[in-house]
């Protein structure tokens, strides 16, 4: 577990996530531990990324949403897509869009 939990409390810490930030996601959402940084929730982050989220932004968000990074790459892009193409892509929609099952 450790080897897998460095890295990716590593990451989250790199994306700005103070420790507090960290702590909260993983009691909220302890399967993230068990993901893949490299193949499931790097490119997962790079989805926000390219859709104009900074790296606050996403923090921020995954604070208050970490099962957002459990959803499968399809669903989070399609999300995105919709809220993109309505124009109205923002922190807040993509929370509301996301917390919605």
């Amino acid at each position: 577990l450790e080897s897998k939990l460095k890295p990716f409390v590593h990451w989250l810490s790199e994306l700005g996530m103070s420790d507090a930030q960290v702590v909260k996601a993983i009691a909220t959402c302890p399967s993230l531990c068990g993901l893949s940084l490299p193949s499931n929730l790097m490119p997962k982050v790079q989805l926000l990324h390219d859709v104009g989220f900074s790296d606050a932004q996403i923090a921020s968000t995954l604070t208050v949403i970490p099962a957002l990074l459990t959803y499968s790459s399809k669903r989070l892009a399609h999300r995105l897509s919709v809220l993109q193409a309505q124009g109205v892509l923002t922190e807040t929609s993509m929370r509301s869009c996301m917390a919605m099952t």
